[in-house]
């Protein structure tokens, strides 16, 4: 008697893709990816063909030094803070509320849902970091110099419209932001034992 070949039965695989898909999905929904986020900031424009150079001079009382050393050190002005102190020095030198002459002169201004204002409006926080410091540092003072400008506009925005500055309208917001424009100035970072 001959043996006839058997054939193997096929499995069927009509819908293998179709459950490689849903996993597919499935990992994609229940998973989170890391975004890298960089910090907000707003380059000046490139000057004009035509512009003459010439240095914008501010008085001294309308900056607020702020430096990072190698031993992530900081100093705010003429003295020496931890990162924890840095906001309020913050918020004190952009404020400037009790009109102190060695803080930022205040100007009258015309701001919507304000009126005639006294603002700060020349004032600048430049930072200073040496090569050396760590990266962690850095960010946590630029965090700080950063909610200092924040808890500012959140009172402000409280104060007068009874909500936080982020659930304004984008006018209210623009005319907070002329009262407190964000002016961090980021000096070319040196090495320690380098002449200015």
């Amino acid at each position: 008697m001959a043996k006839g070949k058997r054939k193997v039965p096929e499995i069927n695989s009509s819908s293998t893709a179709d459950i490689a898909f849903l996993l597919l999905i499935f990992f994609l929904i229940t998973t989170s990816m890391d975004t890298d986020r960089g910090l907000a900031r707003r380059l000046p424009p490139p000057p004009e063909q035509d512009q003459q150079k010439d240095d914008i001079k501010l008085k001294e009382r309308n900056v607020l030094q702020v430096f990072l050393n190698m031993h992530d050190q900081l100093m705010c002005g003429d003295d020496y803070v931890t990162v924890d102190q840095l906001r309020d020095k913050a918020k004190e030198f952009i404020a400037n509320p009790n009109n102190d002459e060695k803080m930022p002169e205040k100007k009258p201004v015309n701001v919507p849902f304000f009126g005639n204002t006294m603002v700060t409006t020349n004032h600048v926080i430049s930072l200073r970091c040496d090569r050396g410091s760590t990266y962690q540092a850095y960010i946590s003072v630029q965090n700080e110099l950063v909610a200092a400008y924040n808890e500012l506009r959140d009172e402000l925005a409280e104060n007068k419209f009874g909500k936080k500055y982020v659930d304004l309208g984008e006018d209210e917001q623009a005319a907070i932001r002329e009262i407190y424009p964000q002016k961090i100035s980021e000096a070319e970072p040196r090495k320690y034992g380098e002449k200015k």
